[in-house]
């Protein structure tokens, strides 16, 4: 190499991945954002042919409606969707933390597309590019999905950067610890009788296909209460959509029987939300809540989802930087 000719720097960037949210929580953006959703096969199980009047004839006619009156109890006025807002601010802290990167985020069923920030990766010529979908239990809904659109925008592409996909963080030490602490000062100020693990609940089908969803979910609890110690808890599974089975046991159902087993203060976290979104902030600090009080509970407490709390932003960066970061841990957790 002559002397006046420069080495070329790798360039490196990073693409945080979450599900997406409506425009605005009125029926028209809920029904453009729902219809996406729901549209995806990974999503919902079922034939095209057999899901898609059930959709447009029997769910966008009416659910829209339904689902913008619950968007506009957790809406703010000043940031809007919650998780849009702190994505944007894991995006801009993890950046802060990456100032040699370039990081950016997308969403699978909204603003920004998952294609469009990749094309922006390609346009400022990123050769190695870390996408970590913010979701720390795999599941084929989830990360599958994310994986699919990543490959059909690189598909037929003549350029394709050193990819690191990132499709589970929830035995990664850094992620426990963050959840943990967060849940150990929680239940310092408050006391509960019982501390409630309400994950994202997918249908039983799925487990039963491989979906190693389940399990990542009965690790991440083993880990965290590990940490925490001799507090008691109970473990379940909340967001059930339509007639199939579900994983159970069914968070709504476990917090009506609490009172009756004497439960009357419960501490509630959803470890499978990094942002809090209408499942964290409506339907389990709203809607669970409510049917705690009703069946003669006292005290319900939500412990906020990481959201950008700065050990959340070490997380990710050690992810970005940290070559291992996929379980090593063989050690096999029981499923249904």
């Amino acid at each position: 190499m002559k002397g006046n000719e420069k080495v070329k720097m790798m360039k490196k960037g990073v693409l945080l991945i979450n599900l997406g949210t409506p425009k605005s929580p009125t029926p028209e953006d809920v029904r453009i954002y729902l219809k996406k959703f729901l549209s995806d096969p990974r999503v919902i199980d079922m034939p095209a042919w057999k899901w898609n009047p059930i959709l447009n004839l029997a769910i966008l006619p009416h659910r829209p409606e339904k689902s913008a009156k619950l968007y506009q109890t957790v809406w703010s006025k000043e940031h809007g969707s919650p998780l849009l807002y702190y994505t944007q601010r894991q995006t801009e802290m993890l950046q802060e933390e990456l100032p040699t990167y370039r990081v950016r985020y997308a969403m699978s069923y909204s603003d920004p597309e998952i294609a469009e920030a990749l094309l922006e990766m390609e346009k400022a010529e990123i050769d190695q590019l870390t996408i970590i979908p913010l979701y720390p239990q795999y599941s084929t809904t989830t990360v599958g999905s994310v994986v699919d659109d990543i490959n059909r925008f690189y598909m037929g592409r003549i350029r394709i950067p050193n990819l690191k996909i990132v499709t589970d963080f929830c035995d990664y030490d850094p992620y426990i610890s963050a959840m943990a602490n967060k849940i150990e000062k929680a239940i310092e100020n408050f006391k509960p009788d019982r501390l409630l693990f309400s994950y994202h609940g997918i249908p039983v089908s799925y487990v039963q296909k491989g979906d190693p969803y389940a399990q990542r979910c009965k690790l991440t609890t083993k880990l965290i209460m590990e940490k925490l110690g001799d507090v008691p808890y109970t473990e379940t599974f909340q967001s059930r959509f339509g007639p199939d089975k579900w994983l159970t046991p069914a968070t709504d159902d476990t917090l009506k029987s609490f009172p009756e087993e004497g439960i009357k203060r419960v501490l509630v976290v959803a470890p499978s939300f990094v942002s809090d979104c209408l499942e964290t902030l409506h339907e389990l600090e709203i809607e669970n809540k409510k049917y705690f009080i009703k069946s003669g509970g006292k005290d319900f407490e939500m412990v906020p989802a990481l959201n950008d709390d700065f050990s959340f932003t070490q997380v990710l960066k050690g992810i970005v930087l940290n070559e291992d970061v996929q379980s090593n841990n063989e050690e096999l957790v029981d499923t249904l």
